[in-house]
């Protein structure tokens, strides 16, 4: 299989999202049948490594189906975009850990819940996990979890962030999802009582951060050596963007026939509509557009064998947090114009995508005011030392 022909799939399978999105809404999770035809559709395996059946693709292939995968279904989107990306970072981890998630089955997904909310016990050969860990997306279709941890030292300090990798069978999914936007997600919480993860099942922030990970002596290609915050953001932020094409696309096509409840020209014709069609489309455009950019830049680094820059780095996050932040004013701009129909129940596009995009703005990859601080000391010759970089 090749990245076009995975790509033509999905686009391909789209319609099929678009129309039951409201379902996948009602039900609270992606249906089965979804991530089995995005299975089908090769999806998963672009970012997985070729030595467990992957495509080891460059990431712009991956966010440009992701786009197209949010454009159709929120929901969707942003549980692809989770359970999509994972098998890169699951890339970056020991062998023997790539080996117990993948060697009997090359298509086990994994979900991840990052913030330490748990508790970590140091001892012999690995580590101890206890407690809850929240917004866990698309777990109900994975095999395993990435969850974040502190190891402290004997007086309780903090001396190391990672992450765990941990099986099914060492941890129940607690549903409790039931928000505003993104309800068909399925953001469930993972729960953990006393599991015994092994060392080479960890990894530290240390060498994520500084491009030193075990699994690049078995992943030579260059998606692996990527920045971990870069790509973790940017799919979060792409599944965002497509959220808000999807949108526009709606609001567009509704727009041509829809009138006025008051005295006034049809929507089509209002000039002062025209201007925030014109607007939101800009907005879309930019964030998408700049997206790319960083993505292309990133990845020609890698494939040179060399290094990301911090300013690279920070322009990376900033261009992130401003996309997420555009797609939201776009709809925004939208929705404001949409009339009462946008305000009624019933499955409504561009509803769903405004209560969607709000949630999403919560996740701690679209923090905005932190990435700009980044950006803004970088410029200014200020020393930055922060993992989301």
């Amino acid at each position: 299989m090749r990245d076009d022909d995975v790509l033509t799939a999905v686009r391909a399978l789209a319609p099929a999202l678009r129309e039951r999105a409201a379902g996948t809404e009602a039900l609270r999770r992606v249906p089965d049948s979804t991530i089995e035809e995005l299975e089908e559709t090769g999806f998963f395996r672009l970012l997985r490594p070729r030595a467990f059946g992957g495509l080891a693709t460059g990431p712009d292939v991956f966010y440009a189906a992701l786009r197209e995968i949010a454009k159709a279904c929120g929901s969707t989107g942003w549980a692809a975009a989770v359970l999509g990306v994972h098998p890169w970072h699951v890339a970056l981890f020991d062998p023997r850990a790539q080996e117990d998630v993948w060697g009997t089955d090359d298509s086990t997904r994994i979900c991840s819940s990052h913030a330490p909310t748990g508790d970590v016990t140091t001892v012999d050969g690995g580590f101890r996990l206890s407690g809850r860990w929240h917004l866990s997306a698309g777990c109900d279709h994975a095999r395993w979890a990435l969850l974040g941890g502190l190891v402290t030292d004997a007086e309780g300090r903090p001396v190391d962030m990672r992450t765990f990798l941990v099986p099914s069978a060492d941890y129940r999914v607690d549903d409790v999802w039931d928000p505003v936007g993104l309800r068909g997600s399925g953001s469930n919480d993972i729960v953990v009582e006393n599991a015994f993860v092994p060392d080479h099942r960890t990894l530290g922030f240390g060498p994520v951060t500084a491009l030193r990970c075990p699994g690049h002596e078995t992943n030579p290609e260059p998606l692996y050596r990527l920045p971990y915050a870069a790509v973790f953001t940017t799919a979060i932020s792409t599944a965002m963007v497509g959220i808000a094409e999807g949108a526009y696309v709606a609001y567009v096509a509704a727009a041509r026939d829809s009138l006025r409840t008051s005295a006034g020209p049809r929507v089509a014709e209002d000039p002062f509509a025209q201007v925030r069609l014109a607007r939101a489309a800009g907005d879309i455009d930019a964030s998408r557009l700049q997206l790319s950019r960083n993505t292309a830049d990133l990845y020609e680094v890698a494939r040179d064998g060399r290094e990301p820059s911090t300013s690279l780095r920070a322009r990376t996050r900033r261009d992130q947090v401003l996309a997420t932040e555009r797609a939201i004013a776009a709809v925004d701009l939208l929705m404001e114009n949409a009339g009462g129909s946008a305000l009624r129940g019933g499955g409504d596009v561009l509803q769903r995508a405004w209560r969607d995009l709000h949630t999403g703005r919560g996740q701690a990859a679209n923090d905005v005011e932190r990435a700009l601080v980044l950006f803004g000391q970088d410029a200014l010759g200020i020393a930055v030392h922060d993992p989301m970089l």
